[in-house]
């Protein structure tokens, strides 16, 4: 699909504006529903920071709602191939797939334990990084409290959501 304006965003009626753009938040569509009633966008960035804003005003709960809505990285969903499109992707490009079996070991523990200390799992923006240095954030952030670690893993959030968004419009597109 080719990259749209952001008058063509603008333009979007509020069934396809969440269609288009109800994954730039993993599985959170509502996100997209809530943003859309911010038309008209001037940019992109004033479009990526509608979906911050969003984030930020929500309590605790909804931050850590968010957080819940993500694969663990590597984990069941990626080797059942059962992952988003665009969370293969970024998987991909941070080379999970192609992960030595003692690194899958150690990813699969370690998720766990964030999981189970946390109750959400581990988020962090793939695209930006590689299996080793998501493999070192995971460790040292599991010594992160709850509260800190939430707003950790929501900007993350934030920034996938961003590469999501320039995967869709034009960076340089303006009202």
């Amino acid at each position: 699909m080719p990259l749209l304006s952001i008058a063509e965003v603008n333009q979007l009626p509020f069934e396809e504006f969440i269609q288009i753009f109800g994954n730039v938040v993993e599985h959170c569509s509502l996100c997209a529903a809530a943003v859309w009633r911010n038309c008209p966008f001037s940019n992109i960035q004033n479009l990526s920071s509608a979906f911050n804003e969003f984030m930020d005003n929500l309590p605790m709960i909804g931050k850590e709602g968010i957080l819940r809505l993500h694969p663990d990285l590597a984990g069941r969903l990626a080797m059942a191939g059962a992952l988003t499109q665009e969370s293969t992707k970024e998987q991909a490009s941070a080379g999970l797939g192609n992960m030595s079996t003692d690194e899958r070991e150690k990813m699969s523990r370690l998720n766990s334990q964030y999981k189970e200390k946390f109750g959400f799992p581990f988020v962090i923006c793939a695209r930006q990084n590689k299996k080793e240095a998501i493999l070192k954030g995971l460790e040292e952030r599991l010594n992160n409290s709850m509260d800190q670690e939430t707003l950790t893993g929501v900007d993350e959030v934030k920034k996938i959501c961003y590469l999501r968004l320039l995967d869709i419009v034009d960076k340089n597109s303006k009202l």
